[in-house]
């Protein structure tokens, strides 16, 4: 574990220059480019192709996280904008139930110009369905990384995901350096996004289309979906000097019981889009191995600490760890596996449940490039030159890759 936590983020550092970063999509989704990583061979092709290097029987699965609308902006009397960003619910603090609220919900918010909000309330009038309510914001106590801050509105009928639906503003990432346009309300949404609650697209996804799905389909590839709402943490800069010191945001995780039986059925290949689904696979693998000593762990106990796959010594077999997480929903009861993880994949991991990734080109000196890096034993560098020889665009909005190593 020493080893990983030493490792010096500068080595994970390239040019990216600003032409390079996808501002927009293309105007069709599956048009992007593909790099192929295959056994350490570069090449390329499109992405509707991507069902032709797949092997029949494998198991793809999908984030279906949606990204809400989470940017709230306030003026002031003093005409001072205020911006409200909501990373996590905090009371109620299920997804489902707070967007459920009728009357009152608090979220954990990052807040901007906060020195011109030392105190006091914020007042919004809106048009909700034709009613007009008017919604006020309290901050509350600072927890780390953000701020409590307590919603309140005057109309039962009215609830929370109302309010964000015709209040809130979707949170495009930072790097775009452009504002929210409404067409980016559709593009930055995967065809397949259901379940609300992340800040941020899970953005291999974004190149899905339903003509992709009808190959993936034909090729005898079947799907599965989970959930990871992705938090602000995703865009969060690695600025230690070694990633010992980088705190991962804790991240809200879901998966159906049909799909841990899937991955049991299909574990010899299965094919993670995006690295949150990564992370989510990957953290099964780590629940099931301490359920293994510790059967009958509470639901929050099961939450993946951020070192915790680089403690310890015992290991076991993945399907054995998958098979654990199903008896406890038995013994529990349960149909959906609902937890959190804080998991850091970097150089050193070793992957126990994805074999291959679909997934985009990162920001320099970020943990996603760590987990990229890992994933490929170290031959990141070179996938990312070809890609920017060979006029790949980068980042959420940018082109694909397909890593078989």
């Amino acid at each position: 574990m020493e080893e990983t936590k030493q490792i010096k983020i500068i080595e994970y550092n390239y040019d990216l220059p600003e032409e390079r970063i996808a501002r927009y999509p293309l105007p069709e989704r599956d048009r992007s480019k593909l790099l192929l990583y295959r056994s350490g061979e570069i090449t390329e092709d499109h992405f509707t192709a991507l069902p032709d290097y797949l092997a029949p029987g494998s198991l793809m699965v999908f984030n279906n996280t949606r990204v809400i609308q989470a940017r709230l902006h306030f003026r002031k009397e003093t005409g001072a904008l205020i911006e409200i960003f909501c990373l996590e619910p905090a009371a109620p603090t299920d997804y489902l139930l707070n967007f459920q609220q009728t009357r009152q919900v608090a979220w954990y918010c990052m807040i901007g110009n906060l020195k011109k909000w030392k105190e006091g309330f914020l007042h919004k009038k809106l048009t909700v369905g034709g009613r007009e309510i008017i919604l006020t914001a309290i901050r509350g106590e600072y927890s780390g990384t953000s701020y409590r801050v307590d919603f309140s509105w005057n109309n039962p009928e009215v609830t929370f995901a109302d309010i964000l639906e015709v209040f809130g503003e979707l949170p495009i990432p930072p790097y775009l350096n452009r504002d929210t346009e409404e067409e980016d309300k559709e593009t930055y949404q995967t065809v397949y996004s259901k379940i609300k609650g992340s800040v941020a697209a899970p953005t291999a996804g974004l190149h899905f289309t339903e003509r992709v799905f009808q190959q993936l389909g034909e090729r005898n590839i079947e799907c599965a979906e989970l959930t990871l709402h992705v938090g602000a943490g995703t865009f969060k800069p690695v600025k230690s000097e070694e990633i010992a010191d980088h705190e991962m945001h804790i991240e809200y995780i879901s998966v159906p019981r049909s799909v841990i039986e899937r991955l049991i059925d299909k574990h010899w290949q299965v094919i993670a889009v995006g690295t949150t689904s990564v992370r989510t696979l990957e953290s099964l693998y780590h629940i099931g191995l301490y359920l293994e000593t510790h059967p009958d762990a509470c639901e929050k106990e099961l939450q993946v600490k951020q070192w915790q796959p680089y403690e310890g010594t015992v290991e076991i077999e993945p399907v054995k760890a998958l098979k654990n997480i199903l008896d406890y929903m038995d013994r529990n009861g349960v149909e959906c596996l609902n937890t959190g993880t804080q998991i850091l994949i970097a150089p050193g991991y070793t992957f126990r449940i994805a074999k291959g990734i679909v997934t985009n080109f990162h920001q320099p000196q970020s943990t996603l490039l760590l987990l990229v890096s890992a994933f490929v034993k170290g031959d990141w560098k070179r996938i990312y030159k070809y890609a920017m020889e060979h006029g790949f665009r980068f980042l959420s909005y940018g082109d694909s890759s397909l890593l078989l190593p």
